[in-house]
């Protein structure tokens, strides 16, 4: 499905994380692919990872950093020559903007949250499209808290909010480039990034018995729905929000 395809993979931690499970269903279907990683203490752990799959590339990208971007994509161009994917699964707020009352967010963990989790896949997006002179799919990761209050998701509901609006807007401007633009809603998975969320195991088990599945989601099936988005059986698709969790999102109460 994804034979000669090349790929950049952002947001792997470890072996638990979305990103991971969208790299391996890919990898399964061909693709070839870039990970970046974020600081040090990453970067074994993306190291070995992406040791399993052939061909891989691994290139620190800082978000924050221009320059680290503008590298990161540049060593993509040297190596595979161009781009047909990217996963984009980075998000971040400080830890006690992340419980507590939205109310008291600081101006400062607004502007990470929106940075790290919003601007970077306008960021990452505008430096890919260049490589993907052929087309390509864009696929970033959102959750339901963008849309309805979750507690304790507070300054992140309002990133996630901003990202989906992001991928509307260049859903617009990149279709002209036969690039594609879609966001997947996943469900609460027990990540490490979500463990950062207070109470994030009740929040698992509130969902799990109010789904109509009367399950949560899981990383494998999230990873599917990012391998169909970027695979030729969705080209039809952009500007959209595809929601993986069960059903969750249908219930009123």
């Amino acid at each position: 499905m994804l034979k000669d395809k090349i790929g950049m993979i952002f947001g792997v931690a470890n072996k638990r994380s979305i990103a991971w499970a969208c790299a391996a269903a890919c990898g399964e279907h061909g693709a070839r692919m870039a990970f970046t990683y974020q600081g040090e203490r990453l970067k074994e752990n993306v190291e070995k990872l992406a040791g399993e799959l052939p061909d891989s590339l691994v290139v620190p990208c800082d978000v924050t950093n221009q320059a680290d971007v503008d590298a990161a994509f540049a060593a993509v161009g040297d190596k595979f020559g161009k781009l047909d994917f990217v996963i984009h699964s980075i998000a971040f707020a400080p830890k006690e903007a992340l419980e507590g009352e939205f109310v008291t967010t600081t101006r400062e963990a607004f502007r990470t949250a929106l940075e790290v989790s919003a601007f970077s896949l306008t960021q990452v997006a505008l430096a890919a499209s260049p490589l993907m002179s052929e087309g390509g799919s864009i696929v970033t990761m959102s959750y339901y808290g963008a849309e309805k209050v979750v507690p304790s998701y507070n300054v992140m509901g309002v990133a996630k909010a901003a990202l989906e609006s992001s991928v509307r807007y260049l859903a617009a401007d990149l279709g002209k480039n036969n690039i594609r633009v879609n966001a997947i809603s996943a469900g609460p998975i027990n990540t490490l990034s979500a463990r950062g969320v207070k109470n994030m195991g009740s929040l698992l088990g509130y969902v799990g018995e109010k789904a109509p599945m009367k399950r949560n989601v899981t990383v494998q099936e999230v990873g599917n729905t990012a391998l169909f988005l970027v695979s030729d059986l969705s080209t039809g698709i952009t500007g959209e929000t595809i929601y993986v969790d069960c059903g969750y999102n249908i219930m009123g109460i």
